[in-house]
């Protein structure tokens, strides 16, 4: 194989791949690390159902969740089931007046439409009383999921490598990941062309990149050749969303996925509901698809506004009654429930607490949480599911649906259990200022940058590459952007090499440090960028410190 650059080589040794073949297939352009669709458990159980469903011309109805993941795996799987059957509709539940995952209203009426088998996707496998229901009425299921499955699985055909019993040799795969190996199989089952699954892999990077799982081991290969499918912008939806948000064909990254196609998707459940954006990736007609991409704009730009007022809110209550608290368990007045988890993320990366924002309405609440690394929010959590009348997540993020009464039980039991937690750990909280190489400035190169590319698409558990650089004399530090948010400057390192640096979101944090005059440590990533066909390589900092510890991150 070819010699790998020694700091490509160590970036990959510190993520555990050694060795040639390993680092020749992370580094391929064409990965192979796939499986078997059928040694999911119940696959073939599954593709036999629906193929016979589909052969005697009944209807199918694919039910799915409203954040992308979810959106993503309705779309894919209707797609594929087209080139079977025009007997097809699907479901996308409410987020406010349905909640997560099956419920009895949607079965009740999707029976009254007509349908006769209900394909579930990124949902539905603890979900029993609904699948009973579903039965009752005379429906078949099968269910494609994801989540853990902490107690008894439904009674209908699950297709999910988390449950017990499942070979499948990866558990991690998204809700549209599952839903892609289910149309592996109806592919070979029913010998439609390769290129049905070609056609959908752009769905599939956008729903594994969007639900944050692990970018490793199949996760890899299924991102980078859906990055690839992506970029040619086949699909009419996305290519409209595209130019509606300033992405180029061919230039799409993960990054670009993760900060700009997820968000606007997820802004169509998060402020009414998810449907159209599920027809937006479905559908071929131009005047169906110019409506929806506006509408998508006009959500995102919508949510992006109640957010900030609900971070500023947060922060507020935060700043003058939580200080002291290991839990952020925080009830703003009037937060919309839809922005709710963005919040509770943003409020945990500020303070460093796992953090709960409550939304309530009438007598019952809802919370969605998010955590730092070393609390599993999960396990937290489960010690008080009886208050809760549902409950699911997982480590690092959970949702919950209880009495209003009963929000002051929670928060007392989550303080005890808090405290014991942080007897036990007492650097529970200590913040590490974690990078993946010290680099003297002048290896601060162009042509690093693109080698750090070679290591993506970047997610959990392959993050982009973190440079820490010693003694950098900051200098002509000035905000940008309108409300002076971001931070531009010049970094001189002490081997003489000049870096361009970029800080997003947190000038108000590091204006200080940025204007002492004292040399500091920047940790930061390696950026790339070709602008009129002029090169030029920055770097995007992370985190500004100094040795004698005077820490001014958030």
């Amino acid at each position: 194989m070819n010699v790998v650059n020694p700091i490509i080589s160590e970036l990959l040794k510190k993520r555990g791949i050694v060795g040639d073949d390993e680092i020749a297939e992370f580094l391929s352009e064409k990965p192979q690390k796939t499986y078997d669709p059928f040694l999911l458990l119940n696959m073939e159980a599954g593709v036999d159902l629906i193929l016979s469903v589909a052969s005697l011309k009944k209807k199918i109805c694919v039910y799915g969740d409203y954040d992308a993941d979810g959106i993503t795996a309705v779309s894919l799987l209707i797609q594929v089931l087209s080139h079977l059957t025009e007997n097809l509709e699907y479901y996308v539940p409410d987020r406010f007046d349905e909640g997560y995952g099956l419920n009895m209203a949607a079965i009740d009426s999707i029976k009254e439409r007509g349908a006769d088998l209900i394909v579930t996707v990124d949902c539905g496998s603890t979900s029993l009383a609904e699948v009973e229901r579903a039965k009752e009425l005379g429906l078949e299921m099968v269910v494609t999921d994801h989540h853990n499955i902490t107690g008894a699985a439904s009674g209908c055909i699950v297709i999910n490598p988390k449950q017990p019993g499942c070979a499948y040799p990866f558990k991690q795969l998204a809700g549209v990941g599952v839903a892609f190996k289910l149309a592996q199989a109806i592919q070979r089952r029913a010998n439609l062309p390769r290129q049905v699954l070609t056609d959908v892999l752009d769905l599939v990077a956008i729903g594994t990149i969007g639900d944050v799982v692990p970018l490793i081991d199949e996760n890899r290969t299924l991102a980078k050749y859906g990055l690839k499918e992506l970029n040619r912008l086949k699909r009419k939806g996305l290519k409209s969303l595209a130019e509606a948000t300033g992405l180029k064909a061919g230039s799409i990254t993960s990054e670009n996925v993760a900060y700009v196609i997820v968000p606007h998707l997820n802004s169509a459940g998060r402020m009414e509901s998810a449907g159209f954006a599920a027809e937006l990736l479905i559908s071929e007609d131009d005047a169906v698809v110019a409506e929806n991409t506006a509408r998508l704009v006009e959500s995102n730009q919508g949510r992006k506004k109640v957010q900030e007022d609900t971070f500023r809110q947060c922060v507020k209550i935060v700043d003058e009654s939580m200080a002291d608290k290991k839990f952020l368990l925080i009830c703003p007045d009037g937060a919309h429930e839809g922005t709710a988890g963005i919040v509770a993320g943003k409020i945990k990366d500020k303070y460093n607490r796992p953090a709960v924002i409550v939304t309530t309405s009438g007598d019952m609440c809802k919370g969605t949480g998010r955590s730092i690394e070393k609390v599993n929010l999960y396990e937290l959590l489960k010690n008080f599911d009886g208050l809760f009348e549902r409950f699911g997540g997982h480590a690092g993020a959970c949702g919950f649906l209880m009495k209003r009464r009963d929000i002051s039980a929670l928060k007392r039991g989550i303080e005890e259990k808090m405290d014991e937690i942080h007897e036990d750990a007492p650097g529970l909280f200590d913040e590490e200022n974690s990078y993946d190489l010290e680099l003297p400035g002048k290896s601060v190169t162009f042509e690093l940058g693109e080698l750090v590319e070679c290591l993506a698409p970047f997610g959990n558990q392959n993050r982009k590459p973190l440079f820490y650089i010693d003694g950098v004399n900051i200098e002509n530090a000035a905000a940008m952007g309108e409300d002076g948010r971001h931070m531009r400057f010049r970094g001189r390192a002490p081997d003489g090499g000049t870096l361009q640096c970029v800080l997003f979101n947190k000038a108000e944090d590091y204006w200080e440090a940025a204007h002492c005059g004292k040399p500091a440590q920047i940790i930061g990533t390696v950026e790339a960028q070709v602008w009129n066909g002029s090169k030029r390589v920055q770097l995007l900092v992370e985190k500004i410190f100094f040795e004698e510890n005077e820490d001014y991150d958030d």
